[in-house]
């Protein structure tokens, strides 16, 4: 990292549509010689004969912060020379939600009109880490992105084509009953 350039971390819970343009702007650097980028969609996908056409999320915001901000600081402690580091996740359900950014000044938490739910073929989640050089980058996102999965307390609900809907548990996450089973398919 450039000596005058601090590293930011960047959250945001949002009911609006994800734009990797702005996650790639947030850690957009000129000491950089790399960002790296990860895109998590929903996919069209047959369970139990029941045809998935989006996803709802939820999250504890106060914990997605901490967790996330512990997350970042374990990152940043394995591969010192990264720059920034930036997360949007989607929250896509039929309630109130509050979208929440944390970046160098916090900002206020502003209400967002409750949005259907992620679609088939719309991103989830967009995260980006800029780094000197592409290596670091890459192993960094692909931690974060198995730390997101494993500890940050954001819930899925998916919605199918008769419009009924079941919460998954995610096998990856450590309070998970099925936790460490690779042989559920979540």
């Amino acid at each position: 990292m450039a000596a005058s350039e601090e590293g930011r971390d960047i959250f945001k819970l949002s009911c609006d549509w994800l734009s990797v343009q702005e996650v790639v702007a947030a850690v957009s650097s000129t000491s950089c010689g790399a960002i790296s980028l990860f895109i998590g969609t929903t996919r069209a996908d047959v369970l139990e004969g029941r045809k998935v056409r989006g996803l709802q999320y939820e999250a504890y915001e106060a914990m997605v912060q901490s967790e996330l901000s512990r997350l970042c600081g374990d990152i940043r402690a394995r591969w010192p020379r990264l720059t920034h580091i930036c997360v949007h996740h989607r929250l896509g359900s039929h309630h109130h939600a509050n979208m929440l950014v944390r970046a160098l000044a916090p900002g206020p938490h502003l209400p967002c009109s409750p949005l259907r739910w992620v679609q088939v073929g719309e991103a989830s989640v967009v995260m980006a880490i800029s780094s000197p050089h592409r290596q670091e980058g890459q192993r960094a996102i692909q931690y974060l992105m198995d730390g997101l999965k494993a500890s940050v307390p954001v819930w899925k609900k998916e919605v199918y084509e008769a419009h009924d809907a079941a919460w998954k548990e995610n096998a990856e996450c450590k309070w998970s009953r099925c936790h460490g089973d690779t042989t559920q398919q979540h």
